[in-house]
């Protein structure tokens, strides 16, 4: 006897590539937070990678340029002057765009009765700072991000168990799909036991994500998610 795969009830969506794109706003700030700390313009993208959480990216960016570790105190504040200047820096982005398709996808998902959440390497501030130009803050009712492991397996099963906490009922991860745009989405979601849309909307080629693991793989989201990825 054959058992039905049950039907997709959560749909999480990673944010920087997948539904905004914050135009280097995300660096700006941490440039302007180290700046005024250290008197040093410091570059993340010289010292941290694609997909690690905002607590690694200020951790290992403060031991390069300084050459020590951060005193809990200090980054404390780090943490604090980075969030008030990404409010600043996503306001004056240039190049800050919510990705095609995004606008016209998310109510059409909620209409049809999915629960969407986030799971993000961002702190869960600097999610909702870099969503609220874009006006998105009000399609997500829960999350997981880097304020909450620095693990993005970790992360998207905390994202997972408060879908679980909104549906009021256990939510398995079979009953889940992740949205991103990059292999460490994919990594983070088969860890967690989900499947996985990749987008290639950012940095990776549909050929990257496949490779990378996606189970599905779109060029956008204006065509949708794919209609196997919600069975």
């Amino acid at each position: 006897m054959s058992t039905k795969v049950p039907h997709r009830l959560a749909i999480l969506f990673d944010v920087d590539g997948t539904l905004i794109i914050s135009g280097g706003a995300g660096a700006d700030s941490w440039r302007l937070a180290f700046d005024e700390l250290y008197g040093i313009p410091a570059d993340i993208g010289k010292f941290t990678d694609t997909g690690m959480t905002d607590p690694d990216v200020g951790r290992k960016t403060f031991e390069a340029v300084l050459h020590r570790e951060p005193a809990p105190a200090e980054f404390s504040k780090l943490l604090e002057r980075r969030l008030h200047y990404l409010h600043q820096t996503v306001r004056e982005s240039k190049h800050y765009q919510v990705l095609d398709g995004v606008a016209e996808l998310l109510p059409k998902l909620l209409a049809e009765g999915y629960l969407l959440g986030l799971v993000t390497g961002n702190l869960e501030a600097a999610a909702h700072i870099k969503m609220h130009r874009g006006k998105l803050n009000r399609f997500f009712s829960f999350g997981g991000y880097g304020s909450d492991s620095s693990d993005r397996a970790e992360v998207t099963r905390i994202a997972l168990r408060r879908a679980a906490l909104v549906f009021g009922a256990e939510l398995g991860p079979e009953r889940c799909v992740v949205v991103g745009d990059t292999p460490h989405d994919a990594d983070a979601a088969h860890a967690a036991g989900i499947a996985c849309v990749g987008v290639a909307s950012h940095n990776f080629n549909a050929e990257q994500l496949r490779e990378g693991g996606a189970d599905w793989v779109i060029e956008s989201l204006k065509d949708g998610l794919p209609q196997a990825a919600l069975a």
